[in-house]
């Protein structure tokens, strides 16, 4: 005896075998490990510290603001760090140490990230250079196209052969 399925079932097994795999992905939205601060001084500088870090996983998120896997342990690690009487430089070399410059949201100022500073201010000044010479030339084919006398249209048609 063969079974039939009905179009309703076999779509629900369908829709369900595409939900899966993305289940698979899912990560936990909370912390599962909550941090404890001793004092609200030590709280008020953790937040600060992470407000100032970058999530190594996610473009433009500070460590304080990201739920992926890694900025969770990355913001245990600070606070292990903060506990060993580390200043705030000396937590974020270690960290540029691991993951590179990347993880600061304000590199430091040296001749590797001078473009990275400057490079804006540039861009803006060679722009303005670029507006002021085409207005001024403007400006001087008009004052020229005035000093020219004015040709009658007798003269013009003069000049033209019909």
């Amino acid at each position: 005896m063969t079974r039939r399925w009905s179009l309703a079932a076999v779509q629900v097994l369908l829709v369900a075998a595409m939900l899966l795999p993305a289940l698979a992905l899912a990560q936990a939205v909370k912390d599962p490990a909550p941090l404890q601060f001793t004092d609200q001084v030590e709280a008020d500088r953790f937040h600060a510290l992470t407000a100032e870090l970058r999530c190594v996983k996610c473009q433009n998120q500070s460590l304080a603001d990201s739920n992926a896997s890694i900025a969770q342990d990355l913001r245990h690690e600070v606070l292990a760090l903060m506990r060993q009487d580390k200043s705030d430089a000396q937590v974020k070399d270690y960290l540029v140490d691991r993951y590179g410059e990347f993880v600061l949201y304000r590199p430091q100022m040296d001749p590797k990230t001078w473009l990275l500073w400057f490079g804006p201010a540039l861009v803006l000044l060679a722009g303005g250079l670029v507006v002021f010479n085409v207005v001024r030339r403007h400006s001087a084919a008009r004052v020229a196209d005035t000093r020219r006398p004015e040709r009658s249209t007798a003269a013009i048609d003069e000049d033209q052969e019909w």
